[in-house]
C-alpha cells in the first residue's frame, strides 16, 4: 500500500508534467523566466487572445509554477522556480526567447501596462 503523502506528491508531480505538455505554456514559462510580464505583453508575443493567455496562466498558477504581483489594475507574472526546481533545467533546454522579449519594447503602441 502506497503512503498517502507519497501518492499525493506523485499526483502533484504528474499534474505539473501535464501542464508542461502544452507548447504555449512552455513558451510563457520561458518568457517569464527572463522577465516579469503582464498578460498584454504575453498576448503580443504569442499572438493569442487575452482569454487564451489568461487560461494558460491560470493553469500554470494551479501547479504553482507562476507568481503574480498586482500593481493597480495590472497583474505581472514571473516564474516560481521554488515550486518545481527541475523547471530551470527544462527551460534551459528550450529555444532562446530574448529576441521575442525585445520585440515588445519595439512595438509602436506598446501596451500601457508598464509602470
Amino acid at each position: 500500500m502506497m503512503h498517502p503523502q507519497y501518492r499525493s506528491d506523485l499526483l502533484r508531480m504528474a499534474d505539473t508534467f501535464k501542464v508542461l505538455g502544452d507548447p504555449n505554456r512552455l513558451h510563457i514559462l520561458s518568457l517569464i523566466s527572463h522577465q516579469e510580464l503582464c498578460v498584454c505583453e504575453i498576448t503580443s508575443i504569442l499572438n493569442i487572445s487575452q482569454s487564451n493567455a489568461s487560461q494558460h496562466l491560470a493553469r500554470l498558477r494551479s501547479v504553482d509554477l507562476v507568481k503574480e504581483r498586482r500593481n493597480a489594475q495590472w497583474i505581472y507574472y514571473s516564474l516560481n522556480q521554488e515550486a518545481f526546481p527541475l523547471i530551470t533545467e527544462i527551460l534551459d533546454s528550450l529555444p532562446d526567447v530574448s529576441g521575442e522579449l525585445k520585440k515588445i519594447e519595439d512595438l509602436p503602441n506598446h501596451p500601457k501596462c508598464k509602470i
